[in-house]
């Protein structure tokens, strides 16, 4: 089931974040050139979201930018956002 919203829950300054939706469905998307960031997007693969940071984040780095993620109908997440992710303290790592 999905969290709602789907995005990064702020944090009023007063008690923990309430995390993110790492099991939320997702699909990775190929990123052709041609017209812009969202001229052409091809899937590649569905799974979570933490699925697929891992996946994009164990190609070669200099693959990993031509690669989004899109979260189930609302929020598209380029390399920068991947990386940020995967480093939070409540990534799953497995």
């Amino acid at each position: 089931m999905s969290d709602t919203p789907s995005t990064i829950q702020a944090s009023t300054g007063t008690g923990p974040a309430k995390g993110f939706g790492w099991e939320d469905s997702a699909e990775l998307h190929k990123c052709e050139d041609g017209g812009g960031l969202f001229h052409r997007f091809k899937t590649i693969r569905r799974g979570t979201v933490a699925e697929l940071i891992r996946f994009v984040l164990g190609m070669p780095e200099d693959r990993q930018d031509d690669y989004a993620i899109q979260k189930d109908g609302d929020h598209t997440m380029r390399i920068g956002e991947i990386r940020r992710l995967s480093r939070r303290a409540d990534f799953p790592l497995a």
